[in-house]
């Protein structure tokens, strides 16, 4: 698939990379390998690295963080790659995002700090561009992407949700954030209101960044027309921070 590398053109990429000639770098390969937890207790882990990675190593990329939803829980991290950002990204070397796709256990749900501790980790290790950090997830990964974000909103640059809900009570936090919500309209395993309570309560407090893509006669199976969209990602490369100096943590 070629159809991001418009989408591409003309993005100023003028953040310098976080490593030098004098870092240790890790050992790195292009394409999608499987990663061990960075800690003990955390997420094992599926990263891709874009092709072209190794050899420009003054570009900075865009960070794409993807959580699955729970028919992948477990330790099998292969199934991380079975829908959404990573199925893409094993098909096509030329995906523009370096992709981190965390294994959640069995029986577990996510947990935004074990995240928040990878994606650190991930920003220190390898050349991201801190403007262009995006989030996405499905089912119970798109539950999750609604609380990070709700949590974290200046972490994002933008974010997708596929199949999920969050609590409007708190969409207010997500006035400023682009945010992309995507349902089936027949899904009876997390009914569509979930997305459009998030999206009419986001817009209640002034917020204009929001979407909101409904498919017909479909069911909780929005993820495959949401992922398989060109769209979707060349909207994600669109935003950008304002002040990536301000990507930490906002829990206030």
């Amino acid at each position: 698939m070629k159809y991001w590398t418009a989408a591409l053109l003309g993005l100023a990429l003028t953040v310098p990379s976080p490593t030098t000639a004098r870092t240790k770098m890790p050992l790195m390969v292009e394409g999608q390998t499987p990663q061990q937890a960075i800690e003990p207790g955390n997420y094992p882990y599926q990263l891709f690295l874009p092709k072209g990675y190794l050899a420009d190593t003054a570009k900075p990329y865009p960070l794409l963080i993807f959580l699955h939803g729970s028919g992948e829980r477990g330790d099998d991290v292969a199934k991380v790659k079975v829908h959404g950002p990573p199925k893409i990204a094993d098909r096509d070397p030329d995906f523009p995002f370096l992709t981190v796709s965390p294994l959640l256990g069995a029986d577990q749900d996510w947990d935004v700090e074990k995240l928040d501790r990878l994606v650190d980790h991930i920003a220190k290790t390898y050349r991201i561009d801190p403007a262009r950090v995006y989030l996405t997830g499905l089912s119970r990964g798109g539950h999750a992407s609604w609380r990070w974000a709700i949590a974290e909103p200046k972490r994002f640059a933008a974010v997708a949700l596929v199949a999920g809900r969050g609590n409007p009570g708190e969409a207010c936090r997500l006035m400023d954030l682009p945010v992309w919500a995507f349902h089936g309209d027949r899904d009876d395993v997390v009914v569509p209101e979930g997305s459009f309570n998030m999206a009419r309560a986001i817009r209640a407090c002034g917020g204009r960044k929001v979407r909101l893509t409904i498919y017909p006669d479909l069911g909780h199976n929005s993820w495959d027309p949401a992922y398989d969209d060109p769209a979707l990602y060349a909207w994600l490369l669109e935003h950008k921070l304002p002040s990536p100096q301000n990507t930490n943590k906002d829990k206030k």
